[in-house]
């Protein structure tokens, strides 16, 4: 593919997680040729990450493939640059004009090993180590989750709190995956808002987090993408 050298796929960790969490994506993509960067949210405020993603995608050249897991999907939709030619979810949520991430979390009801989450005194919200293996990515090999256990971030309340402006996805094409197996993200939630914003959907058997658990799947729907807006 001979745009590969000038395009870049840009990813975007969620909640609880960084870059690494899309490690076996990167590797994938980079064997096939991409630039690949990941973009470091501090998860302190929605406009803090999407700052922080506006400063990674200065750092890139020419066009630009954006994805982003759970909650980077609220962030990926305020990146408004001309350059980003297609916006791709993962599991990920994707408010509407003046809707909050945890209005479009909690749409509908949890699963039942969903995990407890509340903010603690300094208003951050981590994940229970037995959330990881229960719901964050319960088809993980034990080493995974205990890795992801170990560089796990929290993320503050305000986050999740802040009304969103116009998304992208609005005047992007947009592609979503849908998580069947997600017990995060009701698979309903992603299916109602996978079809309001008009994305192409590809659903699969796949827990929350594909990123490690289903890593092929993640690189084909975004190379899709890719072939759709680039070539």
């Amino acid at each position: 593919m001979s745009y590969t050298k000038d395009a870049t796929i840009v990813l975007v960790h969620g909640a609880w997680a960084d870059g690494s969490s899309w490690e076996l994506v990167i590797r994938k993509l980079q064997q096939q040729g991409w630039n690949v960067v990941t973009a470091p949210l501090p998860l302190t405020s929605l406009s803090d990450d999407a700052a922080a993603l506006r400063r990674t995608i200065e750092r890139t050249e020419g066009p630009i493939i954006l994805a982003g897991h759970a909650y980077a999907g609220a962030v990926i939709g305020t990146a408004h640059e001309e350059r980003v030619k297609a916006l791709v979810y993962i599991a990920a949520l994707a408010p509407d004009e003046g809707e909050t991430v945890a209005q479009v979390f909690y749409r509908d009801e949890p699963h039942p090993d969903a995990p407890k989450l509340a903010p603690d005194a300094d208003g951050f919200i981590w994940m229970p180590d037995t959330g990881f293996e229960q719901a964050f990515a319960q088809n993980a090999t034990d080493e995974q989750i205990a890795v992801t256990r170990a560089v796990q971030r929290p993320i503050e309340l305000k986050s999740i709190q802040e009304p969103v402006a116009a998304p992208a996805w609005k005047s992007k094409p947009s592609w979503y995956l849908i998580a069947e197996d997600d017990r995060m993200i009701n698979r309903k939630t992603q299916r109602f808002m996978a079809e309001r914003m008009n994305a192409m959907m590809e659903s699969f058997a796949v827990d929350h987090t594909p990123l490690l658990t289903a890593p092929e799947k993640v690189v084909d729907i975004i190379l899709e993408a890719a072939q759709s807006t680039l070539a």
